[in-house]
């Protein structure tokens, strides 16, 4: 006998606007699943004030409080999406022991089937912060970006190719297809001269990989170690404590980072690739610009995590993918500026959410006209990047030849991708 599809998730609305609006999964549990919910929230553009999450192996039960970055915001549209991560009620408690269960919420897993790629091909005018423009409608559209390629031509038009996914699983159908052309179009309007929506053909798998980057430039984009880079003071601003003594059947991470969007995202994400399951957490509130966590966990094999070496090197992984959850970096490129933005890739072949979104966003708030733009991969030792090129226009306004112009440039992606505001 199965169990009821019924409230599998929650959305309780504040009697405030000044009070976060509190979120609760109640489900099956499965691999990567809080992974899964906490990319969901960060595409939507939601802050995760606080959370806590406790699972037994076969089911779990979440609870977020979250802010959104707009006034009417689409909370069905959340809980839609929500409801499509989490496992069926349906399906019985025999059938997940006989199959191994769907194990901790944040296993190493990827039960979720792959969406159809969509080729969005646009030719229009340009101007400044047309990239951002669409992307944001997009964006609001409920797409997800998976590769691009922007291309400007001597006569002042761009061509831009977005591959992309629907959150909303309807870009089959010929109504949601026509929507998204017509407000396009109508968002656009005499900029736009042409817009095409059809499925992706072999030319996307052709994007999958970059040109290549020259070693040097490589080097310092990927090569990253903690100790070398980041001085005392910096690594204060991360710190995993390891406690195997208060639990008999759990380590005890305690984990303090300065606050950051995407921060319970990018630790649930190190917990996915590394496979530890979490079978208590609790995300608590910024405090003087911190956030506290606490995870009880234990390895695959159900046992603690007790050999120092695995210890020291879990920590370390989990400080790295909070200091830096994406490298920034701007070289030349012949004649011209590129900005390059890279960051790791979850081992189920996901990108980082939003930062095609920011990145645009900052260079169109600096006022920087892009020449053209990639998204693409790279493999570097044992992990795999998406990589964003971005070639600058330079201007007398904005010259891209001095450092001051290029600092900014890194501050303001930096401030738009880590900002919880």
């Amino acid at each position: 006998m199965g169990i009821p599809n019924d409230d599998v998730v929650l959305i309780q609305l504040p009697n405030r606007p000044s009070e976060p609006t509190v979120v609760t999964v109640n489900c099956p549990d499965k691999p990567g699943l809080g992974c899964d919910l906490c990319r969901t929230i960060l595409e939507f553009g939601l802050s995760i004030t606080r959370a806590d999450f406790s699972t037994d192996g076969r089911w779990c039960y979440i609870v977020f409080w979250l802010v959104p970055n707009v006034s009417n915001f689409d909370w069905e549209s959340l809980k839609n999406r929500l409801c499509s991560l989490c496992p069926s009620c349906l399906i019985p408690f025999y059938y997940l022991n006989q199959h191994g269960g769907y194990g901790n919420g944040n296993g190493n897993g990827n039960s979720t089937r792959s969406s159809p790629v969509y080729l969005l091909k646009l030719c229009c005018l340009d101007r400044k912060g047309l990239l951002h423009d669409v992307t944001k409608i997009l964006s609001e559209l409920e797409f997800t970006i998976q590769r691009v390629k922007v291309m400007t031509t001597p006569d002042g038009r761009v061509v831009d190719l977005f591959f992309i996914t629907d959150g909303m699983e309807l870009l089959h159908t010929k109504k949601r297809r026509d929507d998204t052309t017509e407000h396009l179009n109508a968002a656009l309007g005499k900029y736009c001269i042409n817009c095409e929506l059809q499925l992706a053909g072999p030319e996307y798998e052709s994007l999958n990989v970059l040109p290549s980057l020259p070693p040097t430039v490589a080097e310092e984009l990927f090569t990253y170690e903690l100790a070398d880079k980041e001085p005392s003071s910096k690594e204060m601003k991360a710190t995993v404590t390891v406690d195997n003594q208060l639990s008999p059947a759990h380590t005890l991470l305690q984990i303090k980072c300065v606050d950051q969007k995407g921060l319970f995202y990018d630790i649930l994400r190190t917990s996915k690739d590394c496979d530890f399951q979490i079978a208590y957490g609790r995300f608590s509130s910024s405090e003087k610009g911190y956030r506290n966590m606490d995870l009880f966990i234990r390895q695959a094999d159900g046992k603690k995590i007790a050999d120092p070496k695995h210890q020291a090197a879990l920590c370390s992984r989990l400080k790295e993918e909070m200091l830096h959850p994406f490298r920034l970096l701007i070289v030349n490129r012949g004649p011209d500026t590129e900005l390059l933005v890279a960051n790791p890739v979850e081992l189920s072949g996901k990108g980082r959410p939003r930062v095609f979104y920011d990145v645009t966003l900052a260079l169109k708030q600096l006022g920087i006209c892009i020449f053209g733009a990639e998204i693409g991969r790279h493999s570097s030792l044992d992990r795999q990047w998406e990589v964003y090129r971005f070639l600058l226009d330079d201007s007398r306004e904005f010259p891209l030849a001095s450092s001051r112009a290029r600092n900014k440039i890194v501050d303001r992606v930096r401030i738009l991708a880590a900002s919880q505001s």
